[in-house]
């Protein structure tokens, strides 16, 4: 007898029916005894057929669980995807890498280098596939010591000549500023593809290299590498960049060439580069061309249109792109918002905000930086911290921003708050935060500060950089130090035509004519082409200087030579010129000759002029050509009153002040202020509202015994007698007063004022330092200044 156990099938006895049969105590035993296998053979088919099926439940989940989870990484469900990842028990190193590329394209860098380094720690050995997403994570986070890290594993590896994975390096080095080490990833690699030589190319433009992106191109051309759309995208860049036309119409040439004119792509490119070239005719042709043209299209006409000076072109653009039934995305925004600063078009502004809040646009941080800049430059600095602070992001440029828009709008004090809370926030100042800080440190005259700025320019290595440099020039000597000015010029590897243009206007207000002059020619020699600023600095030293031949020299050479047409700006030099030398029917031949519309700027210069040389029917046929305008300007009144005064016509000074009284017109008051230790003090002509006061006016007393200048030369003596301590007590003498007596032994005092200081008030400031062994050091008039054409008010008062 055979029995026969099928472990798959229902157990069962097969017997042998010719086996001769036994008696029933045998049969019994037999029976007994199979019940022992049968118990044995049952417990073995349980236990084989929960493994196996088991087993196949394990299996059927897994790759249930592999495909729902391939399936929300697809369809963006990170959130979804993540926790399924969590609940997996077994998780290939397919997994992590799926998981670390989908957080790494979502945005997630940080979160996808903590699941790189728990992956490490698991055991779960990182291959090729796991590094690209690794290092594009690093240069997402801008951190280049994790760069730096990951970069080093890839020797342990055995990973770090590997195509891929070096492509990626590049990337993110250029990504992060640290183009040096792109550069030697680049060259160490055995094997060079497409994406290679792209992502060097594109790297040079991350760093704003457009001449070494350029040069790039150039030897990949001489590798006989057959460029692809992203390499023309990245060269059209590279040729915005250094605004070279000619390189961009090779590029076009090679987009023709190479047959990739219909690529959407390349054609928004096209017209991108064109338009920061400064040719809208090339970018509008290639726009019309175009068969399909998509939003991206439209954004970069926009842009263009807003680079180059034509606002209102800009906004027709994109109402024919609504008319075009597409919408406006977020770009199109934020190429829109410069038209509306130029143009000063708060309710436009206020209109494209609207319209992103509505579409859901914001929170965005280059939106938001776009809004900041156009109320900053609209006039509207309140707004522009309303948006900075309703921000849920910010980053370095959104800081610069903000303070740039302060800063313009006269907010001194909160601009520095803001810079001292970038560095709270841990961001490092860069040459744009630099350059847009330094004006807030000339302007309130903080030179202190503006050391220690200077220091950090030193520290941080941006000693070669042009913009930076020149606004420590522009700023020493606003602030009146006129030999770090020259020394900061002289350590300017490359000089620029606004490097030139800022030491030669810094000695022409300083009187020093002779010397801008001889800088102008030794910039001629230089071979660098003067613009029309540097024309408005050469004849403001001509003017300083009463250079009458060599100020009509380069108003003649302006055109004939240099191709510049004189601004209104030229003619108020000559003007003034002509006004100091005492040429005042010149001054008025070339006020009727030229060919602009005379503004009341330039009749003012001419008033001012007559006043000084006291020519009333000049000044009061000058003051008919204001009036009509400005009916309402006291400068004009008080010039003309303080001229009939200077002649002696009492009966014309009291007829000017009963038309101001009939107007309600009163004169602005002259105000000085002066910072002691992050305060401001303000004090007036005369003014005993100091608690302070009689100290203020005893050390005045003291220092103005025995002047050795004669501070007042007018007649009549009635006039004397009603100015003599007016003079005296000038708001700025007070100032410097309270300065002297409230800071430090040998320490500065640092004086704004909104009024002009005369050559009397200027030799009493230079007696007060000269005495006191004090540097005194008084803020531009230029930018105080209340009175359209005032003077220094101890001569404005009668």
């Amino acid at each position: 007898m055979a029995a026969i156990v099928s472990p798959t099938s229902s157990f069962k006895f097969v017997i042998n029916e010719n086996a001769p049969r036994k008696g029933a105590k045998r049969g019994s035993e037999l029976i007994n005894q199979y019940d022992h296998i049968k118990h044995k053979t049952l417990t073995f088919v349980r236990t084989t057929n929960l493994q196996l099926n088991s087993s196949k439940t394990e299996k059927r989940s897994s790759f249930r669980q592999m495909e729902s989870f391939i399936s929300y990484v697809e369809s963006g469900s990170v959130d979804t995807a993540l926790q399924l990842f969590d609940e997996m028990d077994k998780r290939s190193s397919f997994v992590w890498n799926l998981v670390i590329r989908v957080l790494t394209n979502n945005g997630f860098f940080k979160e996808a280098l903590d699941l790189y380094y728990r992956m490490c720690v698991k055991g779960v050995r990182a291959d090729k596939f796991t590094f690209p997403f690794v290092i594009k994570a690093c240069g997402g986070c801008l951190d280049l010591v994790e760069g730096k890290k990951v970069h080093s594993k890839l020797f342990i590896v055995g990973l770090d000549l590997d195509l891929h994975v070096s492509n990626s390096l590049i990337l993110m080095y250029a990504k992060l500023g640290c183009i040096e080490f792109a550069e030697k990833v680049f060259d160490e690699m055995p094997v060079r593809d497409l994406v290679s030589w792209n992502s060097m190319i594109n790297g040079y433009v991350l760093v704003n290299d457009g001449i070494r992106s350029l040069e790039c191109i150039c030897q990949m051309q001489r590798q006989r590498i057959q460029p692809d759309r992203f390499t023309v995208v990245s060269a059209l860049r590279a040729a915005s960049l250094v605004c070279s036309l000619n390189k961009g119409k090779e590029i076009h040439a090679l987009v023709i060439k190479s047959k990739l004119q219909c690529n959407e792509m390349v054609q928004t490119s096209l017209i991108d580069m064109y338009g920061k070239c400064g040719e809208l005719c090339y970018a509008e042709r290639v726009f019309n061309m175009s068969s399909c043209i998509r939003v991206a299209a439209w954004n970069a006409m926009i842009r263009g249109y807003a680079l180059n000076g034509q606002p209102f072109e800009s906004f027709s653009c994109l109402r024919r792109m609504q008319e075009n039934g597409l919408k406006p995305d977020d770009v199109s925004l934020i190429n829109l918002l410069p038209s509306c600063s130029q143009v000063g078009s708060l309710l436009r502004g206020k209109t494209v905000h609207a319209y992103a809040i509505r579409m859901g646009f914001l929170p965005h941080i280059v939106l938001d930086t776009a809004l900041i800049d156009m109320y900053g430059k609209c006039g509207e600095p309140r707004l522009a911290k309303l948006v900075f602070n309703q921000m849920h992001q910010r980053n370095l440029i959104s800081h610069n921003t903000l303070i740039s828009a302060l800063g313009q709008n006269g907010q001194y004090r909160d601009a520095l708050k803001i810079f001292s809370d970038m560095w709270n926030d841990g961001f490092t100042p860069d040459a744009v935060t630099i350059t847009a800080i330094l004006p807030v440190y000339y302007e309130i005259a903080h030179m202190r500060e503006g050391k220690q700025i200077h220091g950090y320019v030193v520290k941080s290595g941006m000693c070669s950089n042009t913009f930076v440099l020149n606004s420590l020039t522009y700023m020493y000597s606003k602030c009146g130090d006129i030999v770090s000015a020259r020394n900061v010029f002289d350590g300017i590897f490359l000089k620029d035509v606004i490097s030139w243009n800022t030491i030669i206007m810094a000695y022409a207000i300083h009187g020093y004519g002779e010397i801008s002059v001889n800088l102008f020619s030794e910039m001629n020699k230089k071979g660098i082409k003067p613009n029309s600023s540097t024309f408005v600095s050469v004849l403001t030293s001509c003017s300083v200087s009463g250079m009458v031949e060599e100020g009509w020299k380069y108003f003649t050479e302006m055109k004939s030579e240099h191709g510049i047409d004189p601004c209104i700006e030229h003619y108020g030099c000559m003007l003034d010129l002509l006004g100091r030398v005492g040429d005042l029917d010149k001054a008025k031949e070339l006020i009727t000759k030229m060919p602009l519309e005379p503004t009341s700027r330039i009749w003012g210069s001419l008033l001012a002029a007559s006043r000084h040389h006291k020519d009333v029917e000049l000044a009061e046929f000058t003051a008919k050509q204001i009036l009509p305008s400005e009916s309402d300007n006291t400068g004009l009144y008080v010039l003309l009153s303080n001229l009939y005064a200077d002649t002696g016509r009492w009966e014309d000074v009291r007829r000017v002040k009963s038309i101001m009284e009939s107007q309600h017109l009163k004169k602005t008051v002259g105000l000085t202020m002066v910072d002691i230790k992050d305060k401001t003090f303000q004090f007036t002509d005369q003014d005993r509202s100091h608690e302070h006061s009689h100290l203020i006016y005893d050390v005045l007393d003291i220092i103005l015994k025995n002047p050795y200048v004669n501070l007042f030369k007018f007649k009549p003596v009635d006039l004397l007698r009603r100015r003599s301590k007016s003079a005296d007590w000038h708001s700025v003498r007070l100032a410097v007063c309270f300065g002297l007596i409230s800071t430090q032994i040998g320490s500065p005092v640092l004086v704004r004022k909104n009024v002009r200081i005369c050559e009397d008030c200027h030799d009493v400031m230079k007696k007060i330092s000269l005495t006191c062994h004090r540097e005194i050091i008084v803020g531009d008039s230029k930018i105080y200044h209340h009175f359209e054409h005032g003077e220094c008010s101890c001569r404005g008062y009668w």
